[in-house]
């Protein structure tokens, strides 16, 4: 493949001023409206039922909205006749029933009860603090991984890139309201193992460089390095991305959120791996010396 000579890091400054647009962005969402958490995280109670036929669920949104229950999330679940009601904040011993009671009234297609699950908020508080605990313990092992790999700077900025795609990436759900749930919090960490791949490679080559190239300046070893894995952070990001698209637009509102979080991630991952993380490693001054061990000073035979 024919390595191409984009000046990537002739435009650091113009990115370093947009990521950190969309940081400030984010976190102000994430401070001001914060995260809309769903049902596995704020409590509430689960129903499931089973239609004969197909609904159309703005009928069965109506329905429910008709018989007072609010805070309601309808979706289908595995096939079109499937629908899970998600109610936060409700329980009662009989509310399935109650439920399938007031689908039945409708009147138009025949539903059956499949399950009706309650989940606690105290449940539901711990799921966010375990959430919440599993990235920063995925973010500090990779920080000790790329540290010990390679080099400590390296292990800062690939951290760094790494949170600067988590923070946007909750930002977006944030800012556009969209429901984070258990799914969303697994596409995250999934998205932490895609950008650091990316990233490794990225950092490999530039370690490999400052061995082979010692009179390159590092500005232009970075950007050498860059242009060099540049062909395979395309093909790996295009293919996951076709993939991606296909499930958000057909895989069905289950996994809607899901899909939705791995586009943004993988986009953002993969825009970081390019810029942010070797940015970052010029701004620490990265040099050849950091990463060529000095040579052992011989020792000199001591006279009688």
């Amino acid at each position: 493949m024919k390595v191409t000579n984009i000046p990537f890091m002739a435009m650091r400054k113009i990115v370093a001023i947009f990521s950190v647009l969309l940081i400030l962005i984010s976190i102000g969402s994430l401070a001001t409206k914060g995260l809309q958490f769903g049902l596995d995280f704020t409590g509430g109670t689960l129903v499931e039922v089973k239609y004969d036929e197909a609904p159309n669920l703005d009928d069965v949104r109506a329905v429910l909205a008709q018989n007072n229950y609010s805070d309601v999330v309808v979706q289908n679940f595995g096939s079109p006749t499937d629908v899970v009601v998600r109610m936060a904040n409700s329980y009662t011993a009989t509310l399935g029933d109650e439920v399938l009671v007031a689908l039945k009234e409708n009147g138009k297609v025949g539903v059956s009860l499949q399950r009706s699950e309650f989940v606690g908020a105290q449940v539901g508080e711990e799921l966010r603090e375990q959430g919440g605990l599993g990235m920063l313990l995925a973010l500090a092992i990779v920080m000790l991984y790329v540290a010990v790999r390679f080099q400590f700077k390296f292990s800062i900025a690939s951290v760094a890139a790494l949170a600067h795609d988590v923070v946007i990436t909750l930002g977006v759900f944030s800012l556009f309201e969209i429901e984070f749930d258990l799914t969303v919090l697994a596409a995250l960490l999934a998205v932490i193992g895609y950008s650091l791949n990316d990233t490794i490679v990225v950092c490999d080559r530039i370690r490999e460089n400052f061995r082979i190239m010692r009179e390159t300046e590092p500005e232009e070893l970075i950007n050498e390095s860059i242009n060099q894995t540049l062909g395979r952070t395309i093909i790996t990001s295009m293919t996951t991305l076709f993939v991606l698209v296909v499930l958000f637009l057909f895989g069905g509102e289950a996994i809607n959120n899901f899909s939705f979080a791995l586009l943004v991630g993988i986009v953002i991952g993969t825009y970081s791996s390019i810029f942010v993380a070797a940015n970052l490693l010029l701004a620490q001054n990265i040099k050849k010396e950091d990463l060529i061990p000095a040579p052992k000073e011989e020792l000199e035979d001591e006279l009688p």
